[in-house]
């Protein structure tokens, strides 16, 4: 076994490789960017080296400088975690030449696999399904058009390097042929270095479900079940769960009976993943395999019982798979929700800066939270917004769901914008609960964007019942403070009227009482039993004998409350106060309907237009790259520039003004 293993990676991947080789007896070593120089996985780590600069094409993307890291550590091994070098052959083969041990697939598999191209044709040579398509790569965005048009639209323009959602476009017609071809090149290259782009026929009402397999390449192959993967937005996978709720024991077997062919037929090692996609009648056809460890491989652990990290470490040290496909049973459900900084309600724009407070959930037998961040620590815009995976199991899909709201509510993020909000309206969602999902099922869903009516609370006379209580809380306390007279305030009960988002207003009575608060909103009983102490961000709470876990805080005069993805903002008045207050006037937000803002932190791609030049609704007038995508900006109105206020190249703080109109 080995002595040494070193994590060519970062955040929470890292980290997860770390427990899994110390658990084995195994030390580790951790590679780390000036950005990272304070990260967690640096401080997991039993040694960590300096390898450049915040830019990943300057530190984690550079073989030579992984490699001195591995000379001046000794380290016998390396686990490349995914993304990065994790399916780059030249650095396998690197690896090799220095007699240190790749964790992962022989380069064979890694450029066959890794290039969709010719994975397809070799699935076809190893009768796995393939979809229709043309695997040549194009030339130009008229190749582009004229395959698009004799295969048949909607396509799947996608670059045959990609992988996590980059480089890839659907097209209906030829001008977004064009487009999509420009875009998935332009990703192509920055993301991978590889501009060849192929095309194949996009499967309406498609399921993206993907077979987990581990390969020793001495001769056993097994799958690990499915992976349900449906719910993504621009292709990228936001929630996922094991087993699916549309898979029935036939379509299983036959798919990962033809994953395991498509893995032997490259005497592939290691474990890696087949992804399909599968239609409402359940027939399948293979997408791609990744021959790397994947993001969402926890939930694969938690109903299987396999550590998937260790079978890697294990076979890359040359050990035979012992466990057979007969003893591979399923047990339970488990959901993943990936934790992303960005901003669900500006149309999910990213989200950078420090995290002001960080706090998880605690993890238990039912959740497990893989994170490589901590309070005080920053998200750049250098790497992938992805704060955290936060995993949930139960008995059954309903229990998984159940723990994994909870768990939501449970997770508090201050400092950067988040998509807990998302996520929690998503489960909530009856054709979630109902598992009739798709890949658009967000683009169906949320069609116009994710708005705060997206997620109604199932009782907002909860959250006006907590924010009395907690003003009844603060009024005791400012009544008790040395200086101040005591008086009516402090005498029972107290009556509020409390605001929610300006909007609805509730009649509340509250009496303290012996472990909490008997509230009476609109003449309803809510019994509230608390030790909640100030400053504490979770509200936890027995209400009505049912628990809750609230988010609040102060804001201003008011309180802000979460709760199952549901924000207000509310305030505790006197009903002479409430009164008045119906007389105030709402300021109105500035005009910015003449500029160009850039709807996030990043670099300035390029910038299409020019002072004087007439634009119309529609046209392309910049390009901005955050978080390793690129985002082009458009103009909502036909329009005429009067300034061009940035440069390509510029960097760009959200909001930052880049075109001025007339």
């Amino acid at each position: 076994m080995f002595k040494k293993i070193l994590i060519a990676n970062r955040g929470e991947i890292a980290c997860r490789v770390i427990k899994s080789a110390k658990k084995m007896g195994i030390a580790t070593v951790a590679v780390y960017s000036e950005a990272d120089r304070d990260a967690v996985h640096v401080a997991m780590a039993d040694e960590a080296v300096l390898i450049g600069p915040a830019a990943s094409a300057e530190s984690y993307l550079v073989i030579d400088k992984i490699v001195q890291a591995i000379k001046d550590t000794g380290a016998d091994a390396v686990h490349p975690g995914y993304g990065f070098l994790s399916e780059n052959s030249a650095f396998a083969q690197r690896l090799k030449d220095e007699n240190v041990t790749f964790i992962g697939p022989e380069e064979l598999a890694i450029n066959a696999m890794g290039d969709k191209i010719e994975s397809k044709k070799l699935a076809e040579e190893a009768k796995v399904n393939v979809i229709p398509g043309h695997t040549a790569a194009l030339k130009d965005a008229d190749e582009a058009v004229e395959v698009s048009e004799s295969v048949g639209y909607p396509v799947m323009i996608k670059a045959s390097a990609g992988g996590g959602g980059k480089g890839m476009r659907v097209a209906w017609n030829a001008e977004e042929a064009r487009e999509g071809f420009r875009l998935a090149t332009n990703e192509a290259v920055t993301s991978f270095g590889d501009d060849r782009i192929f095309i194949e026929k996009f499967i309406e009402e498609p399921r993206h479900i993907e077979i987990q397999i581990l390969a020793d390449g001495q001769g056993n192959t097994i799958y690990l079940a499915e992976r349900e993967c449906s719910i993504q937005r621009r292709h990228q996978k936001v929630i996922e769960e094991a087993p699916s709720p549309f898979i029935d024991e036939k379509t299983r077997k036959a798919m990962g009976e033809q994953a395991v062919k498509l893995s032997e037929a490259v005497n592939y090692k290691s474990a890696g993943t087949v992804e399909f996609i599968v239609d409402k009648n359940r027939n399948f056809y293979f997408l791609e395999m990744n021959t790397r460890l994947q993001v969402e491989h926890p939930i694969t652990e938690f109903i299987t019982g396999q550590d998937i990290v260790e079978w890697m470490i294990k076979i890359a040290a040359g050990e035979k798979l012992t466990l057979k496909q007969s003893e591979v049973k399923i047990k339970g459900w488990a959901i993943e929700s990936r934790i992303y900084a960005e901003d669900p309600f500006r149309n999910f724009l990213p989200s950078t800066g420090r995290l002001i407070r960080y706090m998880p959930p605690e993890e238990t037998d039912l959740v497990r939270v893989d994170t490589g961040v901590e309070e005080g620590g920053e998200i750049s815009m250098f790497y992938d917004p992805m704060i955290a995976k936060l995993v949930t199991y139960g008995t059954t899909r309903d229990a998984a769901i159940r723990h994994m709201q909870q768990a939501l509510d449970e997770f508090y993020i201050d400092g950067v914008s988040h998509n807990i909000s998302f996520l929690a309206a998503v489960l909530a969602h009856p054709r979630f609960h109902e598992g009739r999902l798709t890949t658009n099922f967000i683009a169906e869903e949320y069609a116009d964007g994710f708005h705060s009516a997206d997620v109604p609370h199932d009782d907002p006379a909860v959250l006006a019942a907590v924010s009395a209580a907690i003003h009844s809380k603060h009024v005791m306390r400012n009544a008790h403070t040395s200086g101040r007279m005591t008086g009516a305030s402090v005498n029972l009960p107290d009556e509020w009227v409390i605001l929610i988002n300006q909007e609805e207003k509730f009649s509340v009575e509250v009496n303290r009482v012996e472990g909490g608060y008997d509230v009476k909103v609109e003449g309803e009983p809510y019994e509230i039993r608390t030790d909640w102490a100030f400053g504490e961000p979770l509200y936890k709470a027995d209400i009505n004998n049912k628990h809750y876990c609230l988010q609040v805080s102060k804001k201003g005069v008011g309180y802000e409350i979460i709760h199952a993805g549901t924000s207000v903002n509310a305030m505790a008045l006197s009903k002479r106060a409430a009164e008045l207050n119906d007389h105030m006037l709402i300021k109105e937000a500035p005009d910015m309907s003449k500029f160009l803002l850039s709807p996030m932190p990043g670099v300035l791609v390029s910038i299409s237009v020019e002072a004087g030049q007439n634009v119309k609704a529609g046209e392309e007038l910049a390009v901005v790259e955050a978080m390793k995508m690129e985002n082009v900006l458009k103009a909502d109105v036909d329009g005429t520039v009067v300034k061009v206020a940035a440069a390509a190249g510029d960097s760009l703080a959200v909001d930052q003004i880049i075109v001025e109109f007339e």
